[in-house]
């Protein structure tokens, strides 16, 4: 994706409402509220997380996330802002770790390394809420032309993903499969498994 149509995206959802995943999430967590958000993008649920009492840990690969995450939270002493990949961050102990619409980028080759550092930073009890791209989205498509987004795509099966979750109770398992519209307005098709789940 280019630097403008990243730029786009994140005037596009700056502002948008927070998934009602992440709002009945936050309600699930015990003291202390830590969160980490896996590709902050333009904040907007950093936003709401420090809103809510939380401190944040957030990351994106994109130097422009994290530009305008620092400009939109200057000043604020809760909020902890890097530039890093899934795999070169350090996830820091946490009650919620966030990852919307954003492990559907990170290579197939490491997601089993970051899948672990993702479970051993979350405390017992602690909440996962995030989504996993399916098999009959658009961007599964192998006629997809991933240099016009990022090249990597990482695609989950339900019967592939449901095992992941072994170690953690399942809050709420939600399938999309839909029609509808990106952020940019364009026409795609959604299959996305939205999750919340609880570590054991």
């Amino acid at each position: 994706m280019s630097s403008k149509e990243i730029s786009d995206y994140y005037d596009a959802t700056v502002d948008r409402e927070v998934r009602s995943d992440l709002q009945q999430a936050i309600k699930l967590v015990d003291e202390p509220k830590i969160a980490i958000d896996c590709g902050c993008g333009a904040g907007r649920d950093v936003a709401y997380l420090l809103a809510n009492g939380f401190i944040v840990h957030a990351f994106d690969i994109e130097s422009d996330s994290i530009l305008r995450c620092k400009k939109r939270f200057e000043g604020k002493d809760n909020v902890f802002l890097s530039r890093d990949s899934f795999n070169r961050f350090s996830y820091p102990f946490a009650s919620l770790v966030l990852a919307d619409a954003s492990l559907f980028f990170c290579p197939e080759s490491e997601f089993s390394e970051v899948w672990s550092k993702i479970n051993k930073s979350l405390s017992p009890g602690g909440i996962f809420v995030g989504s996993f791209l399916g098999p009959n989205d658009t961007m599964a498509n192998p006629n997809y032309r991933k240099e016009s987004f990022w090249p990597d795509i990482l695609v989950f099966k339900e019967v592939q993903l449901r095992p992941k979750f072994n170690s953690f109770e399942i809050i709420n398992w939600t399938e999309h499969n839909i029609d509808g519209k990106t952020a940019q307005g364009r026409s795609h098709h959604w299959h996305i498994f939205s999750i919340i789940a609880k570590k054991i």
